[in-house]
This record gives C-alpha cells, structure tokens and sequence, in this order.
C-alpha cells in the first residue's frame, strides 16, 4: 500500500492506494500516530484502494475514535467493492462516507 500524505496545519489528507490489510495496516498506523498531534479535520481518500481487512477496519476504528474526540474525519471517494466491505461490517454507519 502507498500513502500520499498532505498535511497543512491542523487539516490532512491521506490518499491510499492498494490494499488496506494486516500486512499493510500498521504502516497506516504509525502514519497517524505520528500526526494526530494538533490534528483537527482528517480526510481518507480510497479511489485507490482495492481491498480492506479486518485489520484496515481496525486502524480506520481507531483514527475515527481519535479525531472524534479532537476534530472530524471523512472517508471519500470509496469504491463499490470497498463500500461494500463496509456495509457488511456495519462501518457505513460508523464512518463520515461521502
């Protein structure tokens, strides 16, 4: 999976692409733990992304609970086969989908 990071002050956007699963997921943690400080609004773009594990949802939890408490976060862009996942897992209701 890659990460293209755009931070600008308090606001960051994540464009992922490839696979959000367990081999791949922690490296999307430790991206955010390292910017959650001053965070405040948090955009994950998925145009690219093809899949997302257990693991992927877990990290995704995570940063929703972090930025509920200290801003908002968006999830755009998500494919058919993505939202999919997430409906099934009951993450289209937890998670800001546009």
């Amino acid at each position: 999976m890659y990460i293209v990071k755009d931070r600008n002050g308090s606001e960051m956007k994540l464009a992922l692409e490839g696979r959000l699963d367990t081999l791949t997921a922690p490296k999307l943690e430790d991206c955010l733990n390292a910017e959650f400080p001053g965070l405040t609004d948090l955009v994950f773009d998925m145009k690219d992304i093809e899949y997302v594990s257990s693991a992927g949802l877990r990290v995704l939890l995570m940063a929703q609970k972090k930025m509920n408490a200290q801003g908002g976060m968006k999830v755009v862009n998500v494919n058919d086969t993505v939202m999919e996942i997430f409906e099934l897992t009951g993450f289209a209701d937890l998670l800001n989908i546009e």
